[in-house]
C-alpha cells in the first residue's frame, strides 16, 4: 500500500504492546480520529472469541509453522470503505498490514466447518467511535495472583472513561445482550463483509484438535 493511501502508520511505527491487542486497536482508532486520516465510520474494532474463550487463529507471529494459536480472545481493526475492499489491520499477524479481509479470512480465520464446536469463533463488531468512547481497561486481567504482571503493560496510562475503569469483559463477551456492537457467527460475519460465508481453504490447511497457545 502506498504511503499516501495509509490511514495509520506502518506496522513498525504503530503503538504496540504484546498481549494487549484491545489497546493496540484502540490506539489505531485514536490515531485516525486525531489525525483525521479517514472517517471513523469506516472503522470497526473486531473482538474474536467464544463462550469457551478458546479461538484458533492462523498466521500469528507467535504461531509455529502452520499450526494455529489458540487465544482466549483477539482484537483486530476492520476498515470498510466505499472505494476499496474491506481491510484488516492485525499487528500480531504475519500477513501484510493491512491485508484484505478475504485474504485474512482464507489464511488467518479459515473455516469452522472442520473445527471442534468448542473452538468455533464468534465476532463482536464495534464501531470505532463507540469503541473510543466506551472502552475501559485497568489491565487487572493481566495481573497474577501476587500482583505481578503476566506481560509488561503499555507505558501510557490505562484507558478509562468518566464512568468506568474496567469493562473489557463486556467487549470479549459474545452474549448479544451485553456490551456494544453486534455479535456474529464466523459464517455470518464473512457473509456480511465479504459476500462469502466460507473462505476457500488455504494451501496445506490443518484442522484444530488441541490448543497451541
Amino acid at each position: 500500500m502506498k504511503s499516501e493511501e495509509r490511514i495509520i502508520p506502518s506496522r513498525e511505527n504503530c503503538v504496540y504492546t504484546s498481549c494487549y491487542c484491545e489497546e493496540n486497536v484502540w490506539k489505531l482508532c485514536e490515531f485516525v480520529k486525531t489525525e483525521r486520516t479517514a472517517s471513523l465510520d469506516e472503522l470497526f474494532a473486531i473482538f474474536i472469541s467464544n463462550d469457551n474463550r478458546m479461538v484458533p487463529l492462523w498466521k500469528q507471529k507467535s504461531g509455529r509453522g502452520d499450526q494455529p494459536v489458540i487465544w482466549d480472545y483477539h482484537v483486530v481493526l476492520l476498515q470498510v470503505g466505499s472505494q476499496t475492499e474491506p481491510l484488516v489491520y492485525d499487528l500480531d499477524s504475519e500477513l501484510s498490514f493491512p491485508c484484505s479481509l478475504k485474504l485474512y479470512a482464507t489464511e488467518a480465520l479459515r473455516s469452522d466447518r472442520h473445527i471442534k464446536p468448542a473452538y468455533h469463533r464468534k465476532l463482536r463488531v464495534v464501531a470505532a467511535d463507540s469503541f473510543l468512547k466506551n472502552f475501559a481497561s485497568d489491565r487487572s486481567h493481566m495481573r497474577k495472583p501476587d500482583g505481578s504482571w503476566m506481560m509488561p503493560p503499555p507505558l501510557y496510562p490505562p484507558i478509562q472513561t468518566a464512568e468506568c475503569q474496567m469493562n473489557l469483559d463486556d467487549f470479549i463477551s459474545m452474549n448479544p445482550a451485553v456490551g456494544w456492537g453486534r455479535v456474529f457467527s464466523l459464517e455470518h460475519f464473512l457473509q456480511t463483509y465479504t459476500g462469502n460465508s466460507s473462505p476457500p481453504p488455504p494451501p496445506s490447511s490443518s484442522s484444530t484438535s488441541s490448543s497451541t497457545s
